[in-house]
């Protein structure tokens, strides 16, 4: 069975009585370029374990089976399994899990499910769990790699660079736990049901560290979250509305000017390493 031909595909859904959800974001590949890319592209591999979300029918999941040693998917809709137990027959290196990704402790199940094997991770993403899915991927800190199709202009944010319209601090989040990496678009034509927009695949490479030293990572995250909360504000009075309690401005204007920063700066001109200087100089009062 071609599981990206549309009319297999379309005769395969209506012999299981299936029916897309827009509730759960469900758009099927129809263009077997698109798998069998992000496939490769996901360091899926001989003696590799891969965590997939959202099999769908299983296209990829059917790339990664012939690329990696054991597949582990989690699907919320329980109305694909009997489609996937079908689609996915002729590989007995898949392992389908039932259950929502965003309820599960992801190092607990890759332990579990793929254990003594380097995992990567691989997802072709709703766009309405985008952003939480990535976040607790890279938090999980046991992927070598996390390659997802997502939104293109959320991919364009993780992938931003400072002083871009696009840069904020989701992409300090990912940036901070990977190297990432636009790779290719895909088009709305290559769905079925085709989105109203343009989809992308990026490489997120984990990083063994953070491109630079951070100190206090619970201070940097409150650091670059108020920095950004309300992008018209200066960064001073970002600062001011996070430590105002304890921080007066005299004392903001004193740590710009020690971080070489302008007391007129915004948060998206500063780079990680910026952000970096900055967090230990707060901590360093703080501790005083």
């Amino acid at each position: 069975m071609d599981l990206c031909n549309p009319k297999e595909l379309k005769e395969l859904l209506s012999r299981h009585g299936f029916h897309f959800s827009k509730n759960m974001g469900q758009n099927f590949l129809i263009q077997p370029w698109v798998p069998r890319q992000t496939a490769e592209a996901s360091g899926a591999a001989p003696g590799v374990g891969v965590l997939e979300i959202g099999p769908g029918i299983g296209p990829l999941t059917a790339q990664l089976a012939q690329l990696g040693e054991r597949v582990v998917s989690v699907e919320l809709d329980r109305r694909l399994l009997p489609i996937l137990e079908e689609t996915l027959a002729d590989y007995d290196n898949v392992e389908i899990v039932p259950g929502d990704i965003m309820k599960m402790d992801i190092a607990a199940l890759c332990r579990e499910k793929l254990p003594g094997l380097p995992v990567v991770a691989c997802a072709n993403l709703p766009y309405n769990i985008t952003t939480p899915v990535i976040t607790a991927l890279l938090q999980a800190q046991c992927f070598q790699g996390v390659t997802v199709m997502i939104q293109r202009e959320v991919a364009q944010r993780i992938c931003a660079q400072p002083g871009t319209p696009e840069y904020g601090a989701f992409t300090l989040l990912c940036q901070y736990y990977a190297d990432c990496e636009l790779l290719y678009d895909v088009p709305p034509s290559c769905f079925l049901p085709a989105p109203k927009v343009t989809s992308s695949v990026i490489r997120m490479t984990v990083r063994g560290r953070p491109p630079v030293e951070v100190g206090d990572s619970t201070l940097f995250f409150q650091v670059v979250r108020a920095a950004f909360a309300q992008r018209r504000k200066t960064l001073i009075n970002g600062l001011f509305t996070l430590l105002g309690q304890s921080v007066d401005k005299n004392t903001l204007r004193a740590l710009l000017h020690a971080c070489n920063l302008t007391e007129t700066i915004r948060g998206e001109r500063l780079s990680f390493a910026d952000f970096a200087e900055l967090t230990k100089k707060l901590q360093e009062i703080q501790e005083k």
